[in-house]
């Protein structure tokens, strides 16, 4: 079906359904990149335009990808509530922006349709929305997971530590991983990027934090972030496996080009479960994701990146993950040139994972040749915390040393928290209170009352 919109004299013609979402889309230059973004300003508008009398049973009827030939796709139809859409059915994507952006829908309504809204649904409406309408309506939808504590609650915002070393040293990150802690960072997880793959090493970093973790009774929850049959291997070979890692994209053959499936999903996601590791809850998925990774791969099909990244969201939703992570600069800015698109793109991230009852997370990031600086990174982060994210980055002085990228760090979390008035999940917030690291406020107490626990674990891992 194609569609049409006049402005003035002028008449623009879209061929079909993601031809018109593509020129619906805010300027990127992913986008620009696959040749399917709007030539103009004024054909961006007449697109929005268009769109916005397009029907919400479309998305339905109308797949940007076929049924037949995308598991991802089947995966999004066949998982569709249509007692939960039923509320919402009559409405065209225009109707849907203005009922989410409605006083009388809150947090109960946006629960009831979960099931029911598709990814191309929530990227369809977000591309008629401004940078405030994002904000305000994914800040009505709390997203709450728990595994040894509770993460998402209104009001609280939790970090992921990540303590990345280049060389997988275990001194090195066993000694910014104390650092992190001793700023109350790490109640979303304790997280490393490993330099290698090499199952020995996954181990030895596993069961370094699970003894510091057991040691000092910590409730917060580990993750190395290998590929998900790594992590399978590790759980085979008896590992102290709490949270299972793996980057997803939005198609079958992106997924493919990451070597993952449902079917490897199903697997790792049953093999976490085995092990029962969880105190308050059972979701242990963390997926990460990131707008252009479909288009980096040649496998977007002609779908813009920010629907890709939106279908990524109904693969994560399968697997009840804990974690959700939209690594939103960090492809570079061959998909996000410059800090007015990251800006947006981490906005629309949250706001469509949201929407579809994922436990969205950012890392707030930039590469060094993006048109982008830590000031960028500060509105973002800003913003996020408003509109209610889950959880951020903490990563030492913001500067990743092994992946050689820019991020938010432990003082950044302290700022965003002070001056939104968030408190970390919880458990670890009354953890961090009986080991005198925060006050009942929440602020963190003088160095000299931290000092024992710091001497101590320094003792214990033969940190200098």
């Amino acid at each position: 079906m194609s569609y049409t919109e006049s402005i003035g004299s002028r008449t623009y013609r879209f061929a079909d359904l993601k031809t018109l979402l593509a020129k619906s889309s805010p300027q990127r230059s992913g986008d620009q990149l696959a040749g399917i973004a709007a030539a103009s300003e004024e054909e961006r508008v007449a697109a929005k335009m268009a769109l916005a009398q397009v029907p919400l049973r479309t998305f339905l009827n109308d797949p940007l990808i076929p049924y037949e030939s995308d598991e991802v796709t089947r995966l999004i139809i066949d998982d569709h509530s249509p007692q939960a859409f039923a509320e919402i059915s009559h409405l065209t994507v225009g109707d849907f922006r203005n009922w989410l952006l409605s006083t009388a829908t809150d947090t109960d309504a946006l629960t009831r349709i979960t099931q029911g809204l598709t990814a191309e649904m929530v990227a369809a409406v977000s591309k008629l929305m401004r940078n405030q309408d994002l904000i305000a309506a994914s800040r009505k939808r709390p997203v709450i997971t728990r595994f040894r504590n509770t993460v998402g609650l209104p009001g609280r915002m939790s970090v992921r530590l990540q303590p990345n070393h280049p060389t997988d040293d275990v001194k090195g990150i066993a000694a910014s991983m104390l650092d992190g802690l001793m700023y109350g960072c790490g109640d979303a997880l304790i997280g490393i990027n490993p330099a290698s793959d090499n199952l020995a090493a996954i181990t030895k970093l596993l069961l370094m934090i699970d003894d510091f973790r057991q040691r000092y009774q910590v409730p917060t929850q580990s993750c190395v972030l290998t590929h998900v049959t790594s992590t399978i291997a590790a759980i085979e070979k008896g590992a102290p496996v709490d949270l299972v890692f793996q980057s997803i994209a939005g198609t079958e053959k992106a997924n493919a080009s990451f070597g993952i499936s449902l079917a490897v999903l199903q697997e790792a996601y049953d093999a976490g479960l085995s092990l029962k590791r969880g105190t308050v809850g059972s979701n242990l998925m963390y997926f990460e994701t990131g707008q252009g990774s479909a288009l980096s791969a040649d496998a977007h099909f002609g779908v813009d990146q920010q629907t890709c990244e939106a279908r990524a969201y109904a693969v994560a939703r399968k697997f009840k993950p804990f974690l959700v992570n939209t690594v939103v600069g960090f492809i570079g800015p061959e998909y996000l040139y410059d800090g007015k698109q990251i800006t947006r793109a981490g906005l629309e991230d949250h706001f469509c994972g949201k929407l579809l009852g994922v436990p969205m997370g950012c890392d707030i990031c930039y590469t060094n040749h993006a048109e982008a600086d830590q000031d960028d990174m500060d509105n973002l982060l800003t913003l996020l915390g408003v509109a209610g994210i889950n959880f951020i980055m903490g990563v030492p002085g913001a500067d990743d040393v092994m992946l050689n990228y820019q991020s938010t760090s432990f003082h950044d979390a302290l700022y965003v928290r002070d001056v939104l008035g968030l408190r970390r999940a919880p458990e670890f917030e009354e953890w961090l209170e009986s080991m005198q690291i925060i006050d009942e406020r929440g602020a963190l107490i003088g160095a000299s009352a931290r000092q024992p626990l710091l001497e101590g674990a320094r003792d214990w891992m033969g940190i200098a």
